[in-house]
């Protein structure tokens, strides 16, 4: 299990100038919601957008202190355009 705060600050970390909302699925730890909005998504597939985040949580997941995790993912345009707070 790790914490909320601790999963937001390795995205942020990792990503830099990202807005990151997680969230407890299960009320266990181990199943997490993200929402990521990162400039650095920009001309990039969903795809490699989670790779991206993947990559800044790559010890949680290998120790599993993450078990699943959720992602939705975001440039600041998209996420204006979905009309979520900013």
């Amino acid at each position: 299990m790790v914490s909320l705060s601790a999963v937001k600050n390795s995205i942020e970390g990792h990503l830099g100038d990202a807005t990151v909302f997680v969230k407890d699925l299960t009320g266990g730890g181990d199943h997490l919601e993200a929402i990521v909005v990162s400039p650095d998504f920009a001309g990039k597939t969903r795809v490699r957008q989670h790779q991206m985040v993947y990559a800044a949580l790559k010890d949680e997941m290998a120790t599993e202190a993450i078990h699943a995790l959720a992602l939705r993912t975001f440039t600041p345009d998209k996420w204006q355009e979905a009309g979520e707070p900013s």
